[in-house]
């Protein structure tokens, strides 16, 4: 009897030893369990060379996705390519559709040649392309396709009014200091010229102007020391068109009494109380209606959407700008003369001296 009590105590003993074994253990790993699905990003911006905080482009069209997104309560994302290169810019795309975006905003006339290939690759997704149209790498074939809505402004327009207001202002001497000699600078150096040689006109004064590229769009220790000298030389007024090139601009007018800058793109007066007004495309805007459209299934894809004054596209910021003397009732009188079509603006996009303009009271000292 004794040992067979001894054996159930040993059977108990093994059982309650297997128990604390293996019930207590933690789950075995079959195999069967996944990893989580990666985030998802519905709408998607590819930043130009820059980013999505330089004051000028990108942000604009980014503040234009974000506005919508946040709205409406769309996921979003942006990517800002590695190099600013066609390939470049094309893989961004590519991880972008690959995160799930079913619309991409391209800013910049760079993507011209990255959307001509997504368009085909990604049937699915629509694309805005900002400032440019879709081409082949050689410019020789350019077609929109029906999941491209292109955006282009008449900068000209925005460069004639900066131009214009400039000199009824008081200010005779000039300065554009553009970025790179792209369509779309080009475009705004010709209108500011022309725009400054009508208020010359008129007023019955002569402007000088000295005219220059700095072949890119950051600001450089380089820029500011041209800045420094034109402001020396008694230029009263720069247009800084190049996106974050104003910053250099903006340290050569600092703590200058007469120096002032004028902004592009965007409305730059926050960058510093020397920038008197900025020569402005309605990026966000556009942007913002854009994707309303995709939304709303009235997407124009396969079109070319053109903003000017006619539609209100472009601008001066006159409730932020300095002028001295230059009203409200001026900016609204020369901008009807603009809608109206009273005016024509010769553009630009390859001769980038405006050598060719046939100008009355303005001299332009090209600078290489």
């Amino acid at each position: 009897m004794k040992s067979k009590k001894k054996r159930i105590g040993a059977i108990l003993w093994i059982g309650v030893m297997l128990i604390s074994v293996f019930g207590c253990a933690p789950p075995q790993d079959t195999g069967a369990a996944s990893e989580s699905e990666p985030e998802k990003f519905e709408l998607a911006l590819i930043t130009d060379l820059g980013h999505i905080d330089d004051q000028s482009f990108n942000q604009a069209a980014w503040q234009g996705l974000k506005q919508y997104a946040e709205e409406h309560g769309i996921s979003y994302k942006y990517y800002q390519p590695e190099e600013g290169t066609t390939d470049s810019y094309v893989e961004t795309i590519d991880q972008a559709v690959a995160a799930g975006a079913k619309l991409v905003v391209c800013p910049g006339y760079l993507f011209e040649t990255p959307v001509f290939i997504a368009q085909d690759s990604y049937p699915d997704v629509s694309f805005i392309l900002v400032d440019g149209q879709p081409h082949d790498s050689a410019n020789n074939v350019s077609q929109i396709g029906k999941n491209v809505l292109s955006i282009l402004y008449q900068d000209e327009q925005a460069g004639f009014l900066a131009g214009y207001a400039a000199v009824k202002d008081g200010h005779s001497k000039l300065g554009f200091m553009g970025g790179l000699a792209v369509p779309s600078v080009i475009r705004y150096g010709y209108g500011f010229v022309q725009g400054a040689d009508l208020a010359a006109q008129e007023l019955g004064i002569t402007a000088e102007i000295q005219y220059t590229y700095t072949g890119t769009f950051v600001g450089t220790p380089a820029i500011q020391a041209l800045a420094t000298s034109w402001y020396d030389d008694g230029t009263e007024v720069i247009f800084s068109c190049g996106g974050a090139i104003v910053e250099s601009v903006i340290l050569a007018a600092e703590g200058r009494d007469n120096a002032r800058v004028i902004g592009v793109d965007v409305d730059q007066s926050s960058h510093s109380n020397t920038v008197m007004t900025s020569a402005m495309k309605m990026l966000t805007s556009s942007v913002y209606s854009g994707i309303r459209d995709y939304y709303s299934n009235t997407f124009p894809g396969g079109t070319v959407q053109k903003f000017s004054a006619a539609n209100n596209g472009i601008g001066l910021p006159m409730e932020t700008s300095t002028f001295r003397s230059f009203s409200t009732q001026d900016y609204q009188d020369i901008y009807a003369d603009l809608v109206a079509g009273e005016i024509v603006i010769a553009s630009q996009t390859e001769d980038s001296t405006t050598a060719d303009l046939s100008l009355m009271a303005t001299t332009v000292s090209y600078i290489k």
